[in-house]
């Protein structure tokens, strides 16, 4: 009887574990290539009227990146708020050029090579 309560004792506290885990994890950024880049142009607006009558409007960027060894590549990525003009992004990037998931960034936490790329 012992032994089975701290074989159901371990495995509740996996299972808590387990779920921790699967709750702080971000599926969207695991795997994924990151690349930099500046927001220097005005996103496209695109509104989308929902069932209960309300408009939802969500912004649309095509913008040059670059990855930490200064390849740069174009990307196509909508955001659900207009991007502050000028902003520093570090994007989230997978199957070549699908963007999953995006930061804002300060300049100094950008690599070197894609710093000199974006200036």
């Amino acid at each position: 009887m012992k032994k089975f309560l701290i074989v159901v004792g371990v495995l509740f506290t996996l299972g808590i574990v387990g779920v921790f885990a699967f709750t702080k994890i971000d599926f969207n950024r695991m795997n994924a290539n990151n690349y930099y880049l500046q927001i220097t142009e005005e996103g496209v607006p695109h509104e989308k009227k929902l069932d209960d009558g309300s408009v939802m409007t969500s912004y649309s960027y095509k913008l040059d990146a670059t990855n930490e060894d200064g390849k740069t590549i174009s990307l196509e990525f909508t955001a659900q708020k207009k991007l502050r003009q000028d902003a520093y992004l570090k994007m989230y990037v997978k199957e070549g050029d699908q963007v999953s998931s995006y930061d804002e960034v300060k300049l100094e936490e950008i690599p070197k090579k894609a710093q000199n790329q974006l200036e």
